[in-house]
């Protein structure tokens, strides 16, 4: 298995993308956010996982971040992954939602095709990590994860995305607690 874009640098710092299935627009509505949200506050809590940034977008999430010394990176985005996936399905059951119907189905056929036994697949295999091998990059990386709700034309300045930690970095109320980089 080819270890290419996977965490596998104990005690390193990582760009991270999650990516769900299809790119459907999951997270579009408040309670989907807040799943994520404190998904990543537990994590963080009780896992091991520092952040340093990260942006929510309608379809991934990018995180800039490393596990604490003891923990695995990768043993983070698993059980991210996985508790996720039950609670965005959940979610999407319980909460007010116009495509509940396609984007179960969706979910469904994703895994359609899988060995093992699962009725819903939320998020794509995997996770798109490449280690940060400097400060050109972490900055590089940092400017990206800001700027996508901009480049995206969701809102005009980076920190007038709620879900976002260049709120953070602007100190402006935040959703998610995060270790901000003093490399400007």
């Amino acid at each position: 298995m080819s270890t290419k874009y996977k965490a596998t640098m104990p005690n390193a710092g990582y760009f991270i993308t999650i990516t769900t299935v299809g790119w459907v627009d999951v997270f579009t509505r408040l309670s989907q956010k807040n799943v994520l949200i404190n998904a990543l506050a537990y994590c963080q809590k009780e896992k091991g996982l520092e952040i340093y940034a990260y942006c929510i977008m309608p379809s991934h999430l990018h995180l800039l971040c490393k596990a604490k010394e003891g923990n695995l990176l990768s043993n983070n985005m698993r059980d991210f992954k996985k508790f996720t996936s039950k609670k965005i399905i959940e979610t999407i059951k319980n909460y007010p939602e116009s495509r509940r119907e396609w984007m179960l189905d969706y979910f469904v056929q994703a895994c359609s095709h899988l060995k093992r036994k699962q009725k819903y697949k939320v998020w794509q295999n995997g996770y798109h990590a490449e280690i940060c091998f400097s400060t050109k990059f972490i900055k590089q990386k940092l400017d990206y994860i800001h700027n996508n709700p901009v480049k995206d034309k969701i809102v005009e300045k980076p920190e007038d995305y709620i879900f976002s930690s260049a709120r953070n970095y602007a100190e402006l109320t935040t959703e998610l607690d995060v270790t901000r980089l003093n490399i400007f």
